[in-house]
């Protein structure tokens, strides 16, 4: 495979969804609730579609059947076969998401034949005040967790951060989180779509119903403990990749750059996914050139181990993997 990759994002309305993603990405949609930008997916019903190139009109689920290991890495094709391991996403918060946590891997796959959910998250923009919620503020259990449920006093047990731009949060599986009202954030995450949904701000949906809670099962999925600190300090280094989260699931890098730069990925058995979070570049093999601007996303296919950078202007890249 010797070809750069865009998706069509596929765009998903949401009662806590604004304007962001179409006025600041320059997501193309007339609504006025998207939250969420599905950049690359292979979630059930929700397969990406090849936006450019020879491959315009092909499925994500195509392109792995067809390129196999070429696409996604010898090692990785053998342990998912034909699934695509990360779902990749761009929210905006206009208003506060519901509170919530994710199953691990044993229990997702036990209860809805599905991976857990281990994401992060990198803040691309936050208004004044904007915040996050990310686990608790001191080590709680189930007892104190459901009495303060019951009260709907969450808030009092759980850790609230005000966030800026450049922030990084990585949620494990049983982290219990929520994305505050004012903030847009690119996701990394695993390719699953299972959510415990535990309080979503007794809101109700257009029609008047509410979303379905999630309390009975949150409950053995729930890590209690408390961190310290739930941001992840990183450094940045001019024209040169600087890791900000690495785990089983992916690793991700920050890769700010200012001038042309040549990127070498032979030690990489995977294929590298660029989300453009900062500025425009242009991705360049051989003959073949592809512009990457703000808001944008690009798949590498594993096969393509040599490519430049190129770019006129300050820009910032995220840079995702399966190590």
């Amino acid at each position: 495979m010797n070809q750069f990759l865009k998706f069509t994002p596929i765009l998903k309305e949401k009662v806590w969804g604004g304007e962001k993603l179409t006025t600041i990405l320059r997501k193309n949609s007339i609504k006025t609730t998207i939250g969420e930008s599905w950049e690359i997916s292979d979630v059930e019903n929700d397969t990406s579609i090849v936006a450019n190139g020879a491959l315009k009109g092909k499925s994500l689920k195509e392109l792995i059947a067809t390129y196999k290991s070429a696409l996604v890495g010898e090692k990785i094709f053998q342990h998912f076969g034909e699934k695509f391991p990360l779902l990749i996403k761009f929210i905006d918060a206009k208003k506060a998401l519901s509170i919530q946590l994710h199953p691990n891997d044993t229990l997702a796959q036990e209860r809805h034949n599905s991976f857990g959910k281990t994401e992060m998250w990198y803040v691309m923009q936050a208004d004044p005040n904007a915040n996050l919620i990310v686990g608790f503020q001191k080590d709680s259990n189930q007892q104190e967790y459901l009495e303060h449920l019951e009260k709907k006093s969450l808030l009092e047990i759980l850790n609230v951060d005000e966030v800026s731009e450049g922030d990084v949060y990585f949620i494990p599986t049983g982290r219990i989180h929520a994305i505050g009202a004012g903030v847009l954030l690119a996701e990394i995450q695993q390719t699953s779509d299972i959510t415990y949904r535990i309080y979503d701000w007794d809101r109700p949906n257009p029609d008047g119903t509410y979303r379905e809670l999630h309390t009975d099962q949150a409950l053995d999925a729930i890590d209690y403990k408390a961190q310290n600190n739930y941001s992840t300090n990183y450094k940045k280094k001019e024209n040169a990749t600087s890791e900000i989260v690495s785990c089983p699931y992916f690793t991700t890098n920050v890769l700010p750059i200012t001038k042309d730069m040549s990127v070498d990925h032979s030690d990489k058995d995977s294929f590298v996914i660029y989300m453009c979070v900062k500025g425009n570049v242009r991705f360049s093999y051989q003959n073949h050139q592809e512009e990457l601007h703000y808001g944008e996303t690009l798949l590498v296919p594993a096969s393509m181990k040599y490519f430049e950078i190129l770019t006129t202007e300050e820009a910032e890249l995220l840079e995702v993997y399966i190590k």
